[in-house]
């Protein structure tokens, strides 16, 4: 395994089901070793999480880490809130922007790069009713256009 390879964890697809995302960052996470080696696993979910800034430093809550089996004694609460690491520069620029109207951060990925996990940010807008039936619409669309050119293929 290369250094910038990437094996992904989790992905939250709900938020883009529920969100517009205008912006990524790629942030590292604070976890102890049985939490490491319980994602090395893939026991990770980030269906429920969300992002908040406190006293200048990022959170992530509602992350969902099981425990390690072996890990016996050390093993952590799973729901427990872990610090984002990013630079100040953009822990600024992203609780700057998460205080204007009808933004939020959302993780989006959690993934191994090399072998430290990252954590994807998104810096959301979040979408109304009438969007998301948009997006059915067009992916029920794609999906038919695929269907029948899959079928036109098939008789030729």
């Amino acid at each position: 395994m290369g250094k910038d390879s990437i094996k992904l964890i989790a992905n939250n697809k709900k938020a883009y089901h529920d969100y517009f995302v205008d912006e990524t960052y790629e942030a590292g996470i604070e976890l102890f070793g049985t939490e490491v080696k319980s994602m090395r696993l893939g026991h990770c979910s980030v269906k429920e999480a969300f992002i908040r800034p406190d006293k200048g430093e990022l959170y992530i809550y509602g992350m969902h880490v099981n425990p390690y089996e072996k890990g016996n004694i050390f093993n952590k609460d799973p729901l427990r809130t872990r610090k984002l690491l990013l630079h100040k520069q953009e822990i600024n620029r992203l609780m700057g922007k998460a205080q204007e109207k009808g933004y939020t951060l959302v993780p989006l990925q959690v993934y191994f790069k090399g072998s430290l996990v990252k954590v994807q940010v998104g810096l959301c807008r979040g979408k109304k009713l009438y969007d998301k039936r948009e997006d059915i619409a067009k992916k029920t669309q794609k999906r038919e256009l695929e269907r029948d050119f899959k079928q036109a293929n098939i008789r030729v």
